[in-house]
C-alpha cells in the first residue's frame, strides 16, 4: 500500500487513474511514500525520510525546495501543459479586457441602478468613453513558446492577429504545434518594440525574474498592454506602474494581484485564475497520479524538474534504481560492488541533470540486502531501491 499525503484540495479524479486497492491518500498521513501539492509553500516544510517523490498538480514548482530534495534522493514531478488550454482561454479574455474597457463599462453601468427608463438613454449616451481597439489586425507578442505559448499563439492567430513568438530554447514538440503563421523572432528587443499586446510565458528562475522591468518596458509602445498569467515575479511591478504614469504602456493585466498593484490606476488584478477550471485541476492531477504511479511502481521518470527524465517500462528482472551525486566513478564503484556479488547487468541506463544523476542496472537474480546496503553506503548516493517484476 502506497500512502500519499495531500497538501491541498486534490480532485479525486485520481481514483478514475490508480488502482486504489494499492493506494491511500490522505490530508495527514504519517510516513508517505509520495505528496501531492498544488500551491502549498513546501520550504520550511518537515519533509519525512518515507517520501520518495513530490507531484506538483501543476506547471510552476517555485513553491518547493528542489535542490534540497533531490539531494535527499526526492524526485518532484510536475504537469507541464495540462493546464494550457485553461491559462490560454483567461489570456484571451486579458487581451478583450484590456482592449475594451470592459471592466470599466460594467462598474459604471452600476451606477445607473435606479434611473428607470432613463438607462436607455444614460448608456447610449455614456458609452463612448469606454471605447477600445479591435485584436483582429493588431500584433501579439509571446514570449516562451512552451505548452501554454504555443497554444496563445496560435490563439492569436486565429483571433487575426499578427503573432511574433521568441523562444530561443523552443522544443522540437512544441515547434510542431506551432502555426506556420506564427512568426517566429530571434530578438526579444524586436517583440518589445512591434508588440500591440506582450505575453510572457516563461518559467520563474533567477534568469527571468524580473526580465519585464524598467529597459524592457523603455522599448514597448506607449499604446500597449502588457500581459503576466505566467509568474508574479517576471514583471518589475514598480516598474510596470512607473511605465502607466508615465503613459509609456496603455494596461497591465496580470494573474498576480500584490498590494501595490491593486486599484493602481491602469492595472487590472485577476486573482490567480490561470488554472481555476475544473477540467485544468483535473488534467493536472491525472497527469501526475500517473507519474507517481510509475516512478513508485517501476522507477520511470517522466516530467522530473530536479531529476533528469528516464522513462521505464515494466521491469521484468530485478531493477536497482539510484539517485546520486553526478561524478565521475559512481558507474565504476555500482559496477564493481555488483560484480563482486557474482551479478551480471544485463541492462543500464544513466542520466544526469546538473550535479545530480540516476542510474537504473536490471540484474540477472534479485540482489542480496548486503549488495543494497552497500550501495547505499557510498558516498555518492542519495538513496537507492530495488524494484522487481
Amino acid at each position: 500500500m502506497y500512502k500519499v499525503k495531500t497538501l491541498n484540495a486534490i480532485s479525486p479524479v485520481y481514483e478514475t487513474v490508480l488502482n486504489m486497492e494499492d493506494y491511500a491518500f490522505d490530508a495527514y498521513a504519517e510516513n508517505p511514500d509520495a505528496i501531492m501539492v498544488r500551491s502549498a509553500n513546501m520550504h520550511e516544510m518537515d519533509i519525512p525520510e518515507s517520501v520518495q517523490c513530490v507531484a506538483r498538480a501543476g506547471a510552476g514548482v517555485n513553491n518547493i525546495p528542489l535542490d534540497k530534495l533531490a539531494e535527499r534522493g526526492v524526485v518532484v514531478f510536475n504537469s507541464p501543459g495540462a493546464n494550457a488550454n485553461a491559462v490560454k482561454e483567461l489570456v484571451i479574455t486579458g487581451m478583450l479586457l484590456a482592449s475594451r474597457k470592459v471592466v470599466d463599462g460594467v462598474e459604471w453601468c452600476k451606477t445607473l441602478s435606479g434611473k428607470g427608463a432613463e438607462v436607455e438613454k444614460l448608456v447610449e449616451k455614456g458609452k463612448s468613453q469606454f471605447v477600445g481597439p479591435e485584436l483582429q489586425g493588431k500584433t501579439l507578442g509571446v514570449v516562451g513558446l512552451g505548452a501554454i505559448g504555443v497554444l496563445v499563439a496560435n490563439a492569436g492567430v486565429a483571433l487575426g492577429m499578427d503573432v511574433l513568438g521568441y523562444d530561443p530554447y523552443i522544443s522540437v514538440e512544441h515547434a510542431w504545434k506551432l502555426s506556420r503563421a506564427v512568426r517566429h523572432s530571434d530578438s526579444l528587443d524586436e517583440v518589445l518594440k512591434t508588440s500591440d499586446y506582450l505575453t510572457v510565458h516563461v518559467p520563474l528562475i533567477d534568469a527571468t525574474r524580473g526580465m519585464i522591468g524598467a529597459q524592457a518596458l523603455s522599448k514597448m509602445k506607449p499604446s500597449a498592454a502588457l500581459l503576466n498569467f505566467a509568474r508574479g515575479g517576471l514583471v518589475d511591478a514598480r516598474a510596470a506602474m512607473d511605465a502607466l504614469k508615465a503613459g509609456l504602456l496603455r494596461a497591465y493585466v496580470t494573474d498576480f494581484p500584490s498590494d501595490e498593484l491593486i486599484g493602481a490606476p491602469g492595472v487590472l488584478c485577476i486573482p490567480h485564475l490561470g488554472a481555476s477550471t475544473p477540467e485544468s485541476e483535473d488534467n493536472c492531477v491525472r497527469m501526475v497520479s500517473r507519474q507517481v504511479d510509475d516512478y513508485l511502481r517501476w522507477g520511470s521518470i517522466v516530467h522530473s524538474v530536479n531529476y533528469p527524465d528516464c522513462p521505464l517500462g515494466r521491469c521484468t528482472e530485478p531493477r536497482i534504481a539510484m539517485l546520486h551525486k553526478n561524478v565521475p566513478n559512481v558507474i565504476g564503484s555500482v559496477t564493481q560492488l555488483i560484480a563482486g556479488e557474482g551479478h551480471n547487468i544485463d541492462n543500464m541506463i544513466n542520466k544526469s541533470r546538473g550535479a545530480d544523476a540516476y542510474t537504473v542496472v536490471e540484474l540477472d537474480a534479485q540482489p542480496s540486502q548486503a549488495l543494497m546496503d552497500k550501495l547505499a553506503a557510498l558516498d555518492t548516493t542519495y538513496r537507492v531501491r530495488l524494484i522487481l517484476p
